[in-house]
């Protein structure tokens, strides 16, 4: 019973996340709201954060022993993927603009739009040339680097789904934003995974 609740929780705070930024909300939201929807990437980051405190602290109140865990000759497995994350975190934010993200530029702008640099236009410099979504592939190195019970097995599996449903879920709001423009570099770029430049990198030698 205690892994179905689980189930729910996440699969409930993944719906709501990717649900509250769906075009179809958000437009309804900015013709209720008119000038106060500038307040909305602040409120959802707070809800967010709300809501997966309350789904975490269930989470942890379930866990086991592990059965597996990262020893021996796996650790240096696990120490590059965690410092893979870091770097790729590291790479995203140089091109990110926190405070786009946390919403304070949209107050003081009263501009949206599906990007959060700075600039709000395709970059491919850095980073952003290797993976268009750095924040969902650091994420995915970072959570399967822990140790595994049966409550992270569930939790991981939820949002490695999540994360690729929720990034296609992006593209096509940045392909209805951008069009052409995106629709090239996704050509160019992969989406999670560095297929792309990977094959670029070998092609060269």
């Amino acid at each position: 019973m205690k892994f179905l609740i689980l189930i729910a929780l996440w699969t409930a705070f993944c719906f709501l996340h990717s649900f509250m930024i769906t075009p179809a909300f958000t437009d309804f939201l900015k013709n209720k709201t008119g000038p106060y929807y500038r307040f909305y990437r602040l409120f959802y980051n707070f809800f967010s954060i709300l809501i997966l405190a309350t789904v975490l602290i269930y989470s942890y109140s379930i866990q086991e022993n592990p059965f597996f865990t990262w020893h021996g000759y796996l650790l240096p497995i696990r120490y590059l993927l965690l410092l893979g994350s870091l770097w790729i975190f590291y790479a995203g934010s140089r091109h990110y603009s926190m405070r786009t993200f946390l919403g304070l530029n949209q107050i003081n702008e009263g501009v949206n739009h599906g990007l959060i640099n700075n600039s709000g236009m395709i970059e491919k410099g850095g980073i952003m040339g290797i993976v268009r979504h750095p924040f969902y592939s650091g994420s995915f190195l970072l959570i399967w680097a822990g140790n595994l019970d049966t409550t992270r097995l569930i939790i991981n599996s939820i949002l490695s789904i999540y994360l690729i449903v929720g990034t296609l879920l992006e593209e096509q709001k940045l392909v209805a934003e951008f069009g052409d423009v995106y629709r090239d570099y996704q050509k160019d770029v992969s989406m999670l995974f560095p297929w792309k430049y990977i094959k670029r990198q070998i092609k060269s030698l």
